[in-house]
């Protein structure tokens, strides 16, 4: 059987987590998870339902319904890919709008909101061969992963990224408006009380700023063979 690692991805917003875990998990044949979609399913959910009016969350309400919500993903085996579903409905392309995006560091925040959340992408990690990302993965979600990355980027890229992701997916926004989103969730995620966004003592600190997705990659399977030797030797 191949040797196989838990791999966790941290980093800011657009920085290209979510696209270095998929690249990952596709030349590894490992299972690619996003934390951070199971964050905005829960955000959509208190969305649709009224519990956020003007910019402010009905936490009493959500955290009524938090333990009959079910958030999981609908894998594809040929890409390793999952597309997320929330009570059973896939929610991949909604949960990526602009309105979620505003509010998702205030859902995420709530420490209930984490805790159920946490606990279930724990269990997903339990079979080793699991490449997550988010914001905790690597310090709370998975410490004892085998390999974990801090990937940042400067904020002007990031928004570049952001918008043209939105772009190609039909969406619209403003390069004001998605610079602006990115600065408030970087001081929200970093400065939330728990498990703020942080880098991981042993994780490896990667800015792509300039970097090909290419060339990340190159690196980075470097780093997966190192450790793959390193923790389980022949």
């Amino acid at each position: 059987m191949p040797k196989r690692i838990n791999i966790a991805i941290d980093g800011f917003s657009s920085c290209g987590k979510s696209t270095l875990a998929k690249d990952l998990a596709e030349r590894l044949n490992y299972v690619y998870i996003d934390s951070g979609a199971m964050y905005r399913a829960v955000t959509l959910h208190a969305l649709e339902q009224g519990w956020i009016k003007n910019g402010h969350l009905d936490e009493e309400s959500l955290l009524r319904a938090l333990p009959s919500l079910d958030v999981s993903f609908l894998y594809h085996p040929d890409t390793h890919l999952g597309e997320t579903l929330l009570n059973g409905r896939n929610v991949e392309q909604v949960i990526r709008t602009m309105e979620v995006s505003r509010m998702v560091s205030t859902v995420s925040k709530l420490p209930a909101v984490r805790q159920k959340l946490v606990e279930l992408q724990q269990n997903l990690g339990k079979l080793k061969g699991v490449v997550m990302d988010g914001r905790d993965i690597g310090t709370v979600v998975f410490p004892d992963a085998e390999l974990k990355l801090f990937l940042t980027a400067r904020t002007d890229i990031r928004a570049k990224r952001r918008l043209l992701e939105m772009k190609e997916k039909g969406q619209q926004g403003s390069y004001i408006d998605v610079l602006e989103n990115l600065n408030h969730r970087d001081f929200e995620d970093t400065h939330r009380a728990l498990d703020p966004l942080r880098q991981a003592d042993d994780a490896i600190l990667l800015d792509n700023s300039e970097l090909s997705k290419e060339q990340q990659l190159a690196l980075c399977i470097d780093w997966v063979q190192q450790r793959i030797n390193a923790v389980i030797p022949d």
